[in-house]
């Protein structure tokens, strides 16, 4: 990018993303009280460079944060940490919403968060502001308008 011309500061999404690691943690102890703590210590030594690359992405982008393994799946990450429910600006109210790419993305809708489940193409649409078939997803304004 920079040999481009460019700046390499804008490859940042441009809405808040977080990307939760679930389902990674193999199960190769069991039976015993730290057979947890085995699988994620062998699960870190396995992929200790996607995870030290992810780690890397978390520190270098703004709006970008990772959620590590063994936190919880998706779902249960998103209801009991991630989920904001009712956001302010300007002195206007609007639910949080939230474009997942996991079959269980819309659950969060119980709780009155409006969420999404979309394919990969399309979250990295949303990530990049960029929603040219269809709906556009903002709540910025409190208003979900169509391009």
């Amino acid at each position: 990018m920079v040999r481009m011309g460019g700046d390499p500061k804008k490859i940042n999404p441009l809405v808040p993303c977080d990307l939760v690691i679930d389902h990674s943690v193999q199960v190769d102890a069991f039976g015993s009280a730290d057979a947890l703590q085995q699988n994620i210590d062998l699960e870190f030594q396995r992929n200790g460079e996607r995870y030290r690359f992810l780690r890397w992405g978390a520190q270098a982008f703004n709006n970008f944060r990772v959620v590590p393994p063994a936190t919880g799946i998706v779902h249960q990450v998103n209801l009991e940490y991630l989920a904001k429910g009712v956001l302010t600006k300007n002195g206007v109210a609007y639910p949080d919403s939230l474009v997942g790419t996991d079959s269980h993305t819309t659950m969060i809708n119980g709780l009155g968060v409006v969420g999404w489940g979309v394919g990969g193409i399309e979250a990295e649409a949303v990530m990049l502001d960029d929603c040219q078939h269809g709906s556009r997803i903002r709540c910025d304004d409190g208003l979900l308008p169509s391009r």
